[in-house]
């Protein structure tokens, strides 16, 4: 195959395997908070949501191995732990949210059905492309992700383009460090670990190509993804942030996306974004029951068995938790995400840069810093109402809840000074 076209095919299959439901209720219900702030919004999501993403695509392209393989340089325990946890996570609250989001989005306004038989026909179609685990790539790349992308541009241009009215004044107290922190729920940077592994294998499938050349391709494709992304999250904060005037204080973020469609295509606008919702939730639901089916067969020594069962699993926990209410699953993953995400932003960013600062001691050193100083975060997610006011006059940022991230900078600066300030002693000794 044509590289550019490989390289397209990838990026779309990229892109596709990102944007899901999260990526696509979150940004205009953000631009409706920020108002005419949503430009520094923007920004605080696109790190947590675009930059941190395309790097874990990045440290895959370097690392042509498996998901274990990221935290390995911790220790082999803690990265059974750590991968574990995260698919446990992935199957367990975004896959399922995409069939909710579906079902309040796309079924519900124009069918009466319970949420059962809309997650239950969802996973049944979800399991049939994970079972046809070679063609995964081109099924999504080539067929689904320029119809999304067609209808999202369709969305956005109008509204943009036909609404003359500025952003409102906005009270929103931290614009930037909200963006962050929203950007969380995409689940985007734990997507990184697990679809850039799904990538990786399904290259392998299809191509016989060198080290190098993957490694370009994979590069590639992430830049040409995470610029879509950008583009895509930048234009729908900016819609939700010029209708936002429009809609009432206590909307949701399902409603206001659905309004939106409607004040911008009409009733086509409804239908248009039905099919928008219902795609792009798919493709994350087969990414996520792809990757853990993946990473299950990996430990159990390339079983296809034990592909299969968690492929069966993984749907089966998908209708189980898809009928719950979509504010609730988002609500409920606020804990595990403030828990598991400053680790996988860390564990992406020791991976993306040059080995050399990145010894088996530096990874440990700010894997432990890191864990150490998003406690207090995760407590606070917990509601359990405990007094942080010292906390945050001495830590930097923890009222924004990233009180991990100053620490871990300094982990990594102090570790690789101290390693190195100790090879010299024992080179003149």
């Amino acid at each position: 195959m044509n590289k550019t076209k490989e390289t397209l095919l990838t990026a779309f299959a990229l892109f596709s395997l990102f944007f899901g439901a999260g990526n696509l209720i979150l940004p205009p219900f953000l631009g409706y908070n920020s108002g005419d702030q949503w430009f520094l919004t923007s920004i605080g999501f696109s790190i947590s949501a675009v930059l941190i993403p395309i790097l874990g695509i990045y440290a895959h392209a370097k690392i042509q191995g498996t998901m274990i393989d990221f935290a390995k340089k911790v220790s082999p325990v803690f990265s059974f732990v750590y991968c574990s946890l995260v698919y446990l996570i992935a199957i367990g609250l975004p896959s399922p949210r995409t069939a909710s989001v579906t079902h309040e989005m796309a079924i519900s306004p124009y069918f009466n059905v319970s949420p059962l038989i809309t997650s239950t026909v969802y996973f049944i179609l979800v399991f049939i492309i994970v079972i046809n685990r070679s063609k995964l790539i081109e099924l999504i790349g080539k067929f689904i992700t320029p119809l999304i992308l067609f209808i999202l541009i369709s969305i956005m241009g109008v509204s943009i383009f036909s609404n003359n009215s500025p952003a409102a004044n906005s009270p929103y107290p931290k614009p930037f460090s909200s963006g962050i922190l929203e950007g969380y729920q995409t689940f985007d940077a734990i997507g990184a670990v697990v679809v850039g592994a799904v990538i990786i294998i399904s290259i392998n499938i299809r191509s016989n190509e060198t080290y190098i050349a993957k490694r370009k391709l994979i590069s590639r494709a992430g830049i040409l993804a995470g610029l879509g992304l950008f583009i895509i999250y930048t234009g729908l904060i900016f819609t939700g942030a010029l209708y936002g005037p429009e809609f009432s204080d206590n909307v949701s973020r399902t409603n206001l996306l659905n309004g939106i469609a409607a004040k911008t295509l009409g009733s086509i606008g409804r239908q248009f974004l039905s099919i928008l919702v219902t795609l792009a939730c798919f493709t994350t639901a087969v990414g996520i029951v792809t990757g853990t089916s993946d990473y299950a067969k990996q430990i159990f020594n390339n079983s296809k068995t034990a592909f299969l069962i968690t492929a069966i699993l993984g749907c089966s926990l998908g209708i189980l938790v898809g009928q719950l209410n979509v504010g609730y699953i988002i609500d409920i993953a606020i804990p595990a995400l403030a828990f598991i995400y400053p680790i996988t932003i860390v564990l992406i960013i020791l991976n993306a840069i040059p080995a050399k600062y990145t010894s088996s001691v530096v990874f440990k050193m700010v894997v432990i810093t890191t864990i150490l100083f998003s406690i207090p975060d995760f407590i606070q997610t917990l509601g359990l109402h405990q007094d942080f006011s010292s906390w945050h006059q001495f830590i930097p940022f923890s009222e924004h809840q990233l009180g991990w991230t100053a620490p871990a900078l300094i982990a990594l600066i102090a570790t690789n000074i101290f390693l190195k300030y100790s090879d010299k002693l024992k080179s003149t000794s």
